[in-house]
């Protein structure tokens, strides 16, 4: 076996007993090796889903989809009821949207999340129903905000002080009434990349605290805007409590002071549950962010002498990340020789079009063989796509079977978070289907792109 002494690989990264195995926290539940040594997810075989379907395809379970979102409601009604409130949660739209994810989610009892218009028309085409929706965004135009208004979205966001002059305008001109939250900045930078924090100061989210009590005073003077609540969101992929329980006395203390203006029903923390990319990632256990969460905020009310409100939350990640993984069909190897060692790259027929979440983040997933089992001891890869870019890296740090070889097939786990959002035509790839798996069948839920698909929008070609 390769020692990992002598390797170019990251200190986290262990040489595994077993290069074939499957981290019960990175995989669906339903994860699982058939006889041949095959990858099986949902009852379908990785195999029989590339015959029907080809290279790359992304797959989601169901079965894992669902069972994450009840968990998530039951988690936090259970902490909410333990405390003296209720909770109520959005699922986070822009992790994963279709209309076939809507009605899963809303079949689970969840609200869900927008944050632009063409997000909103999926929901709708999905189903849902327009109360239980939230819209969100930096730079909702005019025309979203008034079809927002005009379908009857149940909470829109509020994000700057423009905006609420365009709704105020609306409201006025349609005799609507809308409820609103506003945004705000707490200040507390989650532990996590910066681009994934969203609630320090210098960043394009929100409004500071300093200036939300005078924006609340315009809200609450505007006939058809009715002032519900504050909003804040730290960040994503959080692992721990504490950035929450710091942020939520921030918030409390605003929360407190606007009190004096009248009624606050509700309170939303946002979301950012972290979840396992890889078998070092330890994320919190719902139940325990839960608990840890609700609790913190009854803590902070009874010690300012205040209600608690209803509160909101809004995961994506932790509900659809580990549904989903991506098989690729292995196209050419080589090794390069390093000072420490040595790295073997892998090639795949996807790539940052695809997965763009490592190049933009430095994100690091897990791989496994998808068809047989390795026969040889693990080394050390860096599986990586078909792209032009040096930085077109699928999985940054691997071991995989010695024997892996082309045409192997690849199962790249935990992809069904901001994979399929972030997909690109980069190189001019077409974007791959979707393929939902439960119960031993299959289905596609997003048609692929075709080569004519890509020639269809050129406006060059004559017809």
């Amino acid at each position: 076996m390769q020692s990992a002494v002598s390797s170019p690989a990251p200190g986290w990264l262990a040489v595994p007993d077993d290069a074939d195995d499957l981290v019960p926290a990175v995989w669906p539940a339903s994860a699982e090796r058939g006889p041949d040594g095959e990858l099986i997810i949902g009852g379908v075989s990785a195999d029989a889903l590339v015959r029907t379907y080809g290279t790359p395809l992304q797959v989601i379970d169901e079965g894992e989809v669902r069972r994450r979102a009840s968990g998530i409601r039951a988690a936090f009604d259970t902490a909410a009821a333990a405390n003296g409130t209720t909770a109520r949660v959005y699922y986070a739209g822009k992790a994963l949207l279709n209309t076939t994810i809507v009605r899963w989610v809303m079949e689970e009892g969840l609200n869900l999340d927008v944050c632009t218009g063409g997000e909103l028309e999926v929901a709708l085409a999905g189903g849902a129903d327009a109360a239980r929706l939230g819209f969100h965004g930096n730079n909702k135009s005019v025309a979203e905000l008034e079809r927002a208004v005009e379908v009857g979205v149940g909470t829109i966001v509020i994000d700057s002080e423009i905006e609420i002059e365009r709704l105020a305008a609306i409201v006025a001109r349609t005799g609507a009434s809308q409820r609103v939250m506003l945004r705000v900045n707490s200040g507390v930078h989650a532990e996590t990349h910066d681009f994934l924090a969203t609630a320090h100061e210098d960043q394009k989210f929100g409004t500071a605290l300093d200036s939300a009590p005078g924006l609340v005073a315009r809200i609450r003077e505007i006939e058809g805007l009715d002032f519900v609540g504050l909003h804040c969101h730290i960040g994503s992929q959080i692992f721990g409590v504490a950035g929450f329980r710091e942020s939520a006395a921030r918030v409390l203390d605003l929360h407190q002071e606007l009190l004096a203006g009248g009624d606050i029903p509700e309170l939303n923390l946002g979301g950012g549950f972290g979840i396992a990319y890889t078998r070092v990632d330890t994320p919190e256990p719902i139940e325990n962010l839960a608990e840890g969460i609700v609790s913190a905020v009854a803590e902070g009310c009874a010690a300012r002498g205040i209600s608690i409100p209803a509160l909101s939350f809004e995961p994506g990640r932790a509900i659809v990340g580990n549904a989903g993984i991506t098989l690729y069909e292995v196209g050419t190897i080589k090794d390069v020789a390093l000072e420490n060692g040595s790295r073997r790259y892998v090639s795949v027929d996807g790539g940052m079009s695809d997965n763009a979440r490592p190049a933009l983040y430095g994100a690091e997933f897990s791989a496994r063989l998808a068809a047989r089992l390795g026969d040889a001891d693990p080394v050390l890869v860096r599986v990586v796509g078909r792209h032009c870019e040096s930085g077109d890296i699928v999985v940054d740090h691997e071991y995989l079977p010695g024997d892996v070889a082309p045409g192997d097939l690849l199962a790249v786990a935990a992809t069904g978070a901001y994979c399929a959002p972030l997909s690109s035509n980069y190189n001019h790839v077409p974007r791959p289907p979707i393929v939902a798996v439960n119960g031993g069948e299959s289905r596609v839920i997003v048609r692929g792109e075709s080569l004519s698909d890509l020639l269809a929008r050129d406006a060059g070609i004559e017809r």
